[in-house]
């Protein structure tokens, strides 16, 4: 059996890369501690001022540990609806990181973007803080919680509990949540321009004439809407994991994901130990599949966090979106093939585990409402079925049950030229993994085309929100120092090697 802390440190491992970085839920005992009033000497400590804003210390938890982060928060009121200034007003959640000499700082800061739609930055930022130990030398980092997520007005509902919910079960959880949510907000006006509005609100009150960007995931669709809306006041842009502008999110998940599949299980393919141990994971996943369709499997597992033994049932749903997790992160997607195998023989405890741990920390890391309010106004039209995903691991349902849910969930606007490609001179550096299942690199392809100051790296074996791997940190440091992207010497990106797929529950063939 797979040790408990194999298990652990798996599922965390892909946790902390599904849709760009996630923040699980803190404990009880730190999330009160959060909330506990400061002691009476710090809370005289005196604020600590950018452009009008007084930022005071705080905590910011990291995801996965009890380590946390020390910074400087702060909140700031915009208008929820522009076109109507008195109304109700939302106060966005901000937290500041300086060099150790605050007054050191170079006058361009550097924005971090979360993913989702529906990360909070704040919660999500600290484990991808080791990637920005150069740039924090020389700039101060803002974190903004986007409208709706994190403490910026959170939008947050419970998704439904059966892992199989019907598509009528999906839209009437969405008719729930919005009539939950609608006596706090607008759903209208949680989009990305309204986001993206916010941001040079804060770039305004702060002072700063021009601001860098990093977005991971959905947060470049919003570093990208921020560069066509505000150019002049957009030194540089990275886009981490890009979401193509001209991308409606619907139909982009069934195909992505088997493409990506079929690069990371032909490492164990093309790999004879591996094969001899493991066969062809893909047949084994179609197998595996095709049986829980048939017959879902009552399943008796231990609990990879506190060691308790449940008993739940299996279905293809599970596997499905076990295997559509893990392939963000490759050091996670090495498992998948002995996990399918063992499953397709009968022995389920250990994949039920990891997608029940996976599960719960998935439920308290995105803001569903601000989610919907996000995807059903964007992209509502590309949610159709499509013959050709019919076959793939998770076919048409996941398109399906968005546009259930998106029929019902109250619409904002958006620009005419939302949906045009990003064409602009400012400086621009776009990463891709090269076994990414939400975003791979023909989508940095094409963003890159009509950049002229941007370039584009492929990072070879890696798979979403790849920003911290091997010397990435060191060129995009370089890339916020002198916003020359071309100049940079990527040769140290070779380093990076494809990880081994698991042949057994102590790792891979030597």
């Amino acid at each position: 059996m797979m040790s408990r802390k194999t298990r652990t440190l798996l599922a965390v491992a892909a946790l902390g890369a599904v849709l760009g970085y996630r923040a699980l839920k803190p404990a009880p005992d730190e999330a009160e501690a959060a909330k506990a009033p400061l002691p009476a000497a710090e809370a005289e400590v005196k604020p600590l001022m950018l452009g009008s804003l007084a930022f005071r210390p705080c905590t910011l938890d990291s995801p996965n540990s009890r380590d946390s982060l020390e910074a400087q928060c702060t909140t700031f009121e915009v208008p929820e609806d522009r076109g109507n200034p008195q109304g109700r007003r939302i106060a966005l959640n901000i937290a500041l990181l300086t060099p150790d000499k605050p007054e050191s700082a170079q006058p361009d800061p550097v924005f971090f973007l979360a993913g989702g739609p529906g990360q909070s930055a704040t919660q999500s930022y600290p484990q991808i803080d080791p990637a920005f130990a150069e740039v924090r030398k020389r700039r101060n980092v803002i974190l903004v919680d986007q409208r709706g997520t994190g403490k910026s007005n959170l939008l947050s509902c419970e998704p439904p509990e059966d892992d199989d919910a019907s598509i009528e079960t999906m839209q009437a959880s969405a008719v729930a949540c919005a009539a939950t949510l609608s006596g706090k907000a607008d759903l209208r006006h949680y989009t990305t321009t309204d986001a993206v509005a916010d941001l040079d609100a804060v770039r305004q009150a702060i002072g700063a004439a021009r601001i860098n960007l990093i977005g991971v995931s959905y947060g470049t669709r919003v570093a990208q809407q921020y560069a066509m809306r505000h150019p002049d006041s957009t030194r540089s842009i990275v886009l981490d994991s890009v979401v193509p502008n001209t991308l409606q999110l619907g139909n982009i998940f069934a195909r992505n994901l088997d493409d990506a599949l079929a690069l990371q299980f032909a490492q164990c393919t093309g790999n004879p130990a591996c094969k001899a141990a493991l066969g062809d994971p893909r047949v084994e996943l179609d197998a595996l599949l095709a049986a829980l369709r048939a017959n879902p499997v009552t399943v008796r597992y231990r609990d990879a966090s506190t060691g308790q033994e449940h008993e739940d049932v299996l279905r293809a749903d599970t596997v499905a979106g076990l295997v559509r997790m893990y392939a963000y992160m490759p050091e996670a997607a090495a498992l998948l093939p002995k996990l399918i195998h063992e499953a397709r023989n009968g022995r389920y405890g250990d994949l039920m585990a990891l997608a029940k741990m996976l599960q719960g920390g998935m439920k308290d890391s995105m803001a569903m409402g601000m989610q919907l309010s996000v995807i059903c106004s964007e992209d509502d039209e590309g949610m159709v079925a499509r013959a050709e995903d019919a076959d793939t691991v998770l076919g048409n349902r996941m398109a399906d049950g968005l546009a259930a849910m998106c029929s019902t969930w109250p619409k904002g606007r958006m620009p005419a030229d939302f949906h045009k490609p990003l064409a602009t001179a400012v400086p621009a550096l776009v990463l891709e993994g090269e076994f990414d299942p939400v975003t791979p690199p023909r989508y940095g392809e094409e963003v890159a085309k009509s950049l002229p100051n941007g370039r584009l790296f492929v990072l070879r074996g890696q798979g979403h929100a790849v920003v911290g791997a091997g010397c990435m940190p060191k060129l995009f440091a370089q890339f916020v120092d002198t916003t020359d992207a071309a100049a940079l010497d990527g040769t140290c990106l070779e380093k990076l090697n494809y990880v081994p797929p698991f042949t057994s529950f102590n790792g891979w063939e030597p």
